[in-house]
């Protein structure tokens, strides 16, 4: 079956370079140049895949991303000029599962693309969870890997995918100190090319989520100079 991906470009040469690659690459290509235009593709049928800019006009790239990920856990590659990292973390924040800067090899991004659709692929199947995938307790954390759920004390913590499968490789493997390439070799199911902005941002994200005091992390313990490991309880 033919993956889907609706590219959300401005930029007429950029989509157009994108869509003749990715389509003699064997994918389904839709288009949509302004961001009301992409909301409302999005709304008509099911994509595989999303690459979203984050210049656009009529509805930002932020703005479009928050309402996909509200409504959907569709793979969400961004693609941007800007390329601080203010930007990474606005944008992995708020659920993207990767970001590509611009200019970029069109190469590497299908690179990107073929590895965020295989990490969808093994979520969808289960292998994100154990053979009995039992409801997990730590200290003020309930984990329910079933539903895809946290909660704290009682109230729900909107983790995105990531930051939970981050948080359940740590709760699994209590007494394992992780790196930051075993980290994304085992959520992002993928070779770790160094780049160490991803691993910062959605560890940062995830602290803020589940901590008390960010700064000063319990559930997850920074190891310096190795990575990290599960605080003990």
């Amino acid at each position: 079956m033919t993956d889907k991906i609706l590219i959300v470009e401005d930029d007429a040469a950029i989509a157009e370079m994108v869509a003749n690659y990715l389509t003699m690459e064997g994918l389904e290509i839709t288009h949509a140049y302004d961001g009301e235009e992409a909301l409302s593709r999005f709304k008509q049928q099911p994509f595989d895949l999303i690459l979203l800019d984050l210049m656009l006009p009529k509805l930002s790239g932020i703005d479009l991303l928050k309402q996909f990920r509200a409504a959907s856990r569709v793979p969400i590659l961004i693609l941007s000029a800007k390329d601080g990292d203010v930007d990474k973390a606005v944008g992995l924040g708020f659920g993207a599962d990767d970001y590509i800067a611009k200019p970029f090899s069109m190469i590497e991004l299908l690179a990107r693309i073929k590895a965020a659709l295989r990490r969808a692929s093994y979520y969808s199947d289960g292998g994100s969870q154990s053979p009995s995938a039992e409801i997990v307790r730590i200290h003020d954390l309930t984990i329910n890997p079933d539903h895809l759920t946290v909660s704290k004390n009682g109230k729900a913590l909107k983790l995105t995918a990531k930051e939970l499968h981050i948080l359940l490789l740590f709760v699994r493997n209590p007494k394992k100190v992780f790196t930051k390439e075993q980290i994304y070799r085992s959520v992002w199911h993928d070779d770790y090319f160094g780049d160490e902005n991803i691993i910062n941002v959605h560890m940062s994200r995830l602290r803020e989520k589940i901590e008390d005091v960010p700064s000063k992390p319990i559930y997850i313990k920074t190891m310096w100079g190795i990575g990290y490991r599960l605080g003990e309880f």
